[in-house]
């Protein structure tokens, strides 16, 4: 990836009727869109303005209406961000799409089918955020290895286990305010197995002895990170803003916790595991602050659909007077598209299931009880059945519910167990993929 442009100095043409043009041309956007100088010069100025007259008439508008945050950069200057419209739309989608009392499909809130979408989504997560980090393993081993609980056979298979098992402790600390102490208990997670110096696992760079630059594959550098003196310091503050723990000013939660993910990406405080730390402390804000439906969104998933405009909006934040927007408006659209994709999941898999009930009623050999049942069971996966159960459902006697049963069991849909000296029957585990092979 090469290198953004740095933008130029702001300055005021000399000419005063010049400088009254500037403010004419005044604007937070371009055509809809907040263009970094790199972006800037690829579109023409308006009337006879330089680019370098256009950029200070757009920087004017821009540093009228900048908004602080506590972050500073290694010089003390402050992060800032603009209010520009797009966010407070994409904010307002969000809102309605992710948190308090929203509609969605019955496999997400249904308690006894959540657990596999949830387990999914974190699979998911884990495999791409892995990968971003150069993990190599393919989807279908990751999953594989996770659901059939195997050792990982190497480091990228331990990096997908490691941010698997993150993951699932973000979900438990959600409730609990953000400490060092619990980033440090992340990060261990995290890089457990895949350091090259184990006593570096969660904790700080301590020296100069452990140099950590972000680069690119030809060694171009492309930040430093604060030094490791500074490191704790920072943290703490860190900490304090994502608990809200700070003079009071308000933060849209959303915004909050990019934010977050920002800050800790910027200062770099580990050897290694400062990427997939920063995302899942996301994920820790997201839910902390009520966003419950991302349990099951993988933003990492979107990013690593473009690695190269994840780096470049860091970039354009730290070369253009540590402006924010870059990053929150592309961070944003990730959501965006995140949310878009579980929806899509979603109805996909409800359609799958509509499917899975035609082929139940129409191109297998059950009875009208045993379709009932085989429909029940998509929808309850940890239910069980009895014969006794079975039989009062449908006001049949016993033997004949006892054949329905065993008849299901014969046919691979049902799996009989025994619970202290009654026979149970609950779903097979593939129960889903052993309909479709009937189709």
């Amino acid at each position: 990836m090469k290198k953004p442009r740095k933008p130029p100095s702001f300055s005021f043409p000399d000419d005063f009727e010049r400088t009254r043009s500037l403010f004419r041309h005044s604007s937070l956007t371009v055509r809809g869109k907040y263009l970094h100088w790199d972006k800037l010069l690829r579109y023409s100025p308006p009337g006879d303005l330089t680019h370098q007259e256009w950029w200070t008439a757009i920087k004017l508008a821009r540093k009228a209406s900048y908004k602080e945050v506590p972050l500073v950069d290694k010089g003390g200057a402050s992060f800032v961000y603009t209010q520009v419209d797009p966010i407070q739309e994409r904010l307002h989608e969000i809102d309605k799409k992710t948190a308090g009392s929203i509609e969605v499909s019955d496999p997400i809130t249904n308690p006894e089918t959540k657990d596999r979408y949830y387990v999914s989504s974190l699979i998911e997560e884990a495999i791409t955020s892995s990968q971003l980090e150069g993990a190599t393993t393919t989807r279908q081993i990751a999953r594989e290895m996770i659901r059939a609980g195997r050792a990982p056979r190497d480091r990228s298979e331990q990096m997908i286990l490691n941010n698997f098992l993150a993951m699932r402790r973000i979900g438990e600390l959600r409730t609990q305010p953000l400490s060092v102490e619990t980033i440090f208990s992340i990060h261990q997670i995290v890089t457990e197995k895949t350091l090259h110096d184990s006593s570096a696992a969660g904790r700080l760079r301590t020296s100069h002895d452990e140099p950590v630059v972000v680069a690119d594959e030809n060694n171009e550098i492309f930040h430093h990170p604060p030094p490791p003196e500074e490191l704790e310091k920072r943290m703490e503050a860190m900490c304090r803003f994502a608990n809200a723990d700070d003079d009071g000013e308000f933060f849209h939660p959303v915004l909050r916790s990019i934010i977050i993910h920002f800050w800790l990406a910027y200062d770099h405080p580990f050897v290694d595991g400062n990427g997939r730390t920063a995302r899942a402390l996301f994920y820790w804000s997201m839910l902390h602050y009520g966003y419950w439906l991302f349990e099951f969104v993988s933003i990492s998933n979107e990013i690593l659909r473009g690695p190269t405009k994840y780096s470049r909006a860091f970039l354009y934040t730290e070369t253009d007077d540590n402006d924010l927007t870059y990053f929150i408006l592309y961070h944003l659209d990730i959501i965006q598209r995140a949310i878009n994709d579980l929806h899509t999941y979603i109805k996909r898999k409800t359609q799958e299931l509509q499917q899975l009930e035609g082929v139940i009623r129409s191109s297998m050999s059950l009875n009208h009880r045993q379709r009932a049942l085989i429909s029940h069971a998509l929808r309850h996966p940890n239910h069980l059945y009895t014969i006794e159960s079975h039989r009062k459902s449908h006001d049949v006697v016993y033997q004949t519910g006892r054949s329905d049963l065993l008849d299901l069991s014969d046919k691979g849909l049902l799996e009989a167990i025994k619970i202290g000296r009654t026979r149970h029957f609950k779903p097979v585990p593939d129960l889903e993929s052993r309909l479709s092979s009937k189709t």
